[in-house]
């Protein structure tokens, strides 16, 4: 029940934080260096691959919550990894392609 308590906040934030991301293009809710070298022009992908994929994260985290709830085995972490792989897997690509590298 702990788990539930405190994974669904969590991915609730994230994935809140994700769609302002990339449907409001709020791109200051990104560190300023991880957007530093991002064109104007490329803001709109650019926020858009970034909150998608903070998005898939929470969604992963909220996932986990509700199958340890559910039955109490490790398929709850297996599905976390999985969403937290693609999401930050998507977050780097934006990254790299938009900004010229992670940093």
């Amino acid at each position: 029940m702990i788990n539930l308590i405190l994974m669904i906040p969590l991915g609730l934030i994230s994935t809140f934080l994700g769609w302002r991301i990339w449907k409001k293009e709020q791109i200051t809710l990104i560190h300023d260096y991880h957007y530093a070298r991002v064109a104007e022009s490329d803001k709109k992908p650019y926020t858009e691959e970034v909150g998608k994929g903070c998005i898939i994260i929470g969604i992963g985290i909220i996932l986990t919550g509700i199958i340890n709830l559910i039955g109490n085995t490790k398929y709850g972490w297996i599905c976390f990894v999985i969403f937290a792989v693609l999401g930050f897997r998507m977050m780097f690509r934006a990254q790299k392609k938009y900004n010229g590298g992670l940093f």
